[in-house]
């Protein structure tokens, strides 16, 4: 079975505007929601673009930026209000992957020096 890195990252964002829908209406959630939207379809974004750099700077660097949302989503994630143990379930999972997303983007870097 081949690995497709791009459908990963892009079902992280999908599974994130998932979550995010579930959750309250308060000021933090909403504020909170739209980055951890925004980052987490950077992952998937900038991936894209890395695999069709013309350059090796250019995946490079957008490999770094796809690692540095990942973190960010982490970051979010950890600071979003969840209104159920249903929903801390889920966020507990998105952290894990995003993790595992900021690990595998870390060994490519590694690997592309």
């Amino acid at each position: 079975m081949k690995y497709d890195l791009e459908e990963r990252s892009y079902r992280f964002a999908v599974d994130v505007r998932k979550f995010v829908r579930k959750l309250g209406n308060s000021f933090s959630v909403i504020e909170d929601g739209k980055q951890l939207i925004r980052c987490s379809a950077s992952v998937a974004a900038n991936y894209i673009e890395a695999n069709d750099s013309i350059s090796k700077t250019d995946f490079v660097y957008r490999i770094k930026i796809s690692r540095k949302e990942s973190k960010e989503s982490i970051l979010f994630l950890k600071l979003i209000e969840v209104n159920s143990d249903e929903s801390e379930i889920e966020r507990s999972r998105l952290v894990n992957e995003a993790t595992e997303l900021m690990k595998i983007f870390g060994a490519i870097l590694h690997k592309s020096k």
